[in-house]
């Protein structure tokens, strides 16, 4: 489970570093939308937090990896999210459930599917933000329309049952 947290902050870390390329070639709005995604990944590390504490055990943080810094267009940002979600953080989830089921932990694995599906809609989210910018490709009026389409995307702390993430 700390391992887990470690990746949630290093995905955190990992969006914020797309969000300051993404700034740095005027893209604010796709800017924006790995900001709020810097957010959710921080949240979702806090939810685990909270349940580790509520569970008597000890959180202990770690060093966290420089994330890469340059990317050669929009599209390879998403590419390498998409990627980020489903290679490593979708996996490293499947494995803790795989181990509360091992380890017969049901509240373990009841709290970790939130985690299950909340993948399924970061990946699906990635994935299509992914095919859409393939499809604009370098036509910059195109480009324009989708930066502006994620200006508007805000922060919603998510509520992670179990844990005071998003609630009360």
């Amino acid at each position: 489970m700390n391992d887990q947290i470690n990746a949630e902050i290093y995905s955190a870390y990992l969006y914020k570093s797309m969000e300051m390329y993404l700034q740095s070639i005027d893209l604010p709005g796709m800017a924006n939308w790995m900001n709020v995604q810097t957010q959710e990944e921080l949240a979702h590390a806090e939810g685990m937090i909270q349940y580790i504490n509520v569970r008597g055990g000890r959180v202990l943080l770690t060093a966290i990896e420089a994330p890469k810094k340059e990317w050669k267009s929009p599209a390879e940002v998403f590419a390498d999210a998409y990627d980020h979600e489903a290679n490593v953080v979708t996996v490293k989830i499947h494995k803790l459930v795989d181990l509360a089921i091992k380890e017969k932990d049901h509240a373990f694995n009841q709290f970790l599917q939130w985690y299950v599906a909340e993948q399924v809609e970061e990946e699906d989210n990635t994935s299509t933000l992914l095919r859409k910018l393939k499809k604009v490709g370098d036509h910059t009026p195109s480009l324009m329309q989708v930066d502006a389409q994620l200006a508007a995307r805000v922060f919603r702390a998510p509520v992670i049952p179990g844990t005071t993430v998003g609630g009360p």
